[in-house]
């Protein structure tokens, strides 16, 4: 599933206990996630927290905000057992 956003396609590559709205989404996204690779979702208190995640190549990339380290964030930052999901940039796609 694909969702575009600001004109940006990202494709659903994971959800846990159907985590992933689409309009929810659209309301909280701004521009500033356009640099990241990835972008993770989690639901805390029925709001949508969201989080930028880059590849070890793209240049803002750190510890931070490393994909690899998805799951110590998911499993240290996100309320236990939450609703999350995580979007993936479509390369090729501009605005």
């Amino acid at each position: 599933m694909n969702v575009k956003l600001d004109g940006v396609e990202w494709e659903l590559v994971e959800q846990y206990k159907e985590g992933f709205d689409a309009l929810a989404i659209k309301e909280k996204y701004t521009d500033y996630f356009e640099p990241y690779d990835y972008i993770i979702g989690d639901w805390s208190y029925g709001k949508l927290r969201l989080k930028g995640f880059c590849k070890k190549v793209n240049k803002i990339c750190n510890k931070l905000n490393d994909i690899k380290y998805k799951d110590e964030y998911i499993k240290e930052l996100c309320a236990y057992e939450c609703k999350w999901f995580l979007l993936a940039k479509v390369k090729g796609v501009q605005k």
